[in-house]
């Protein structure tokens, strides 16, 4: 997932050399989205069959190294990406692979690039076995991005009508942050504004303030108790079994 201005080479070469709290910090959506990769995959038996619907570059191949993995991808997403790595490029509308394949899968910040996420979640409800766990991770409040791949964004109750109508059940959905959260990256974002031409005679100005209550205000997230307005959602779901 990219923010409202894409993050450029010379952005992440800054971005890796930061201290990972400092790197952390910055980045709380994505790190959040790894920590419950991570817990995910710790989930998953030895051996089990993984699709990664919607890879890119396979970045989550190591969690799953205790299992199958396979990584599928339509490769329209970045052209600067490295889709090498994909064991299969295709439509997750139309997977190549037979019914009840898979005993987990993950499709992260994903379902935005799908103009039929219905049909894709059906999809992965066929390949998946009875009772198989599938880990998403949707946007709520994020610009557009990957565009004109960027479709839609989700809350929570249509992140359940959906996975629901496609054959999902035992939902486990969670917030990525609540407002605060959600308005310190914006602040942070809006850094990037003011990288071009003469707007960068006020970076000194806007850098300073703007990343300090950038990292500080998610702090206050515990004023937010509902957390309905968020960047996003990690949801668990299992197929039904019938």
């Amino acid at each position: 997932m990219r923010s409202v201005r894409k993050i450029t080479p010379w952005h992440l070469w800054i971005l890796d050399r930061l201290p990972r709290w400092l790197y952390r910090l910055i980045l709380r959506f994505e790190h959040a989205i790894e920590d419950q990769v991570e817990k995910f995959s710790l989930t998953i038996p030895n051996g089990t069959c993984v699709l990664d619907a919607g890879a890119g570059e396979c970045q989550y191949a190591e969690q799953f190294s205790h299992c199958r993995y396979i990584a599928v991808d339509l490769a329209v997403g970045e052209i600067h990406w490295d889709y090498s790595c994909l064991d299969a490029q295709a439509d997750l509308a139309n997977l190549p692979f037979p019914d009840n394949s898979f005993g987990a899968a993950i499709n992260i910040v994903v379902l935005e690039h799908i103009s039929d996420p219905q049909a894709a979640l059906k999809e992965l409800a066929r390949v998946l076995r009875p009772g198989a766990p599938l880990f998403m991770v949707v946007p709520q409040e994020w610009g557009v991005h990957q565009d004109p791949y960027d479709y839609f964004r989700y809350t929570k109750f249509g992140l359940k009508w959906i996975l629901e109508h496609a054959g999902f059940n035992d939902f486990s959905i969670e917030s990525v942050g609540g407002f605060f959260t959600l308005l310190g990256r914006r602040l942070l974002d809006s850094i990037l504004y003011f990288q071009r031409g003469w707007r960068w005679l006020l970076l000194p100005l806007v850098a300073p303030v703007a990343g300090l209550l950038g990292l500080l205000l998610p702090l206050l997230d515990f004023l937010d108790r509902d957390k309905k307005t968020t960047l996003g959602y990690t949801c668990v779901a299992k197929k039904t079994v019938v």
